[in-house]
């Protein structure tokens, strides 16, 4: 057996369910990304993959599941925004993960100056031209080029051990 194919077999050997309980040991913040159809209507989801990617220029990542609601209007956006959450919008981000609700429907969101659905009192909201989208495995690495900014404060969210938590 070569080298490779020992890799490769390696590789086969891991279960889906032991690579879940690997990255629940891995502490995330927590995100809202938003976009609109080409009619207008809004479109988002929840996301604990998200991260920069560069500084010059400013370039940010965040993977989406191909089977989310959402995918197929984030495959042909042309921008999107993302807002990072605090604790105090766990049930924003409980909707924003859930297949089939309408996510629109309840307050708690704003519009960023493009326009774009963001969170209300989030701890910074960033506006994103698509820059690239990369497929990788089940999900589609959305990388945008940041072209606006707006702070707020208070303390993340983070998403570990599959459940929301605050940091100490």
């Amino acid at each position: 057996m070569t080298e490779r194919q020992e890799v490769l077999e390696a590789e086969a050997a891991v279960e889906p369910e032991d690579f879940r309980a690997a990255m629940a040991r891995f502490p995330s913040g927590v995100v809202v990304v938003t976009t609109r159809c080409g009619d207008g209507t809004p479109r988002g989801f929840t996301a604990s993959s998200f991260c920069s990617v560069s500084l010059e220029p400013p370039m940010v990542l965040v993977c989406l599941a191909n089977s989310a609601d959402s995918a197929p209007s984030f495959e042909c956006c042309d921008r999107f925004a993302v807002s990072v959450l605090a604790p105090a919008h766990r049930p924003l981000a409980l909707r924003f993960a859930t297949k089939g609700t309408d996510k629109f429907a309840s307050e708690g969101l704003g519009l960023s100056p493009d326009g774009l659905p963001t969170v209300e009192r989030a701890l910074s909201e960033l506006d994103c031209a698509a820059h690239a989208r990369h497929p990788a495995g089940d999900h589609t690495v959305l990388i945008g080029r940041v072209t606006g900014v707006r702070l707020g404060e208070g303390s993340p969210m983070v998403y570990y051990d599959r459940a929301f938590r605050t940091l100490a």
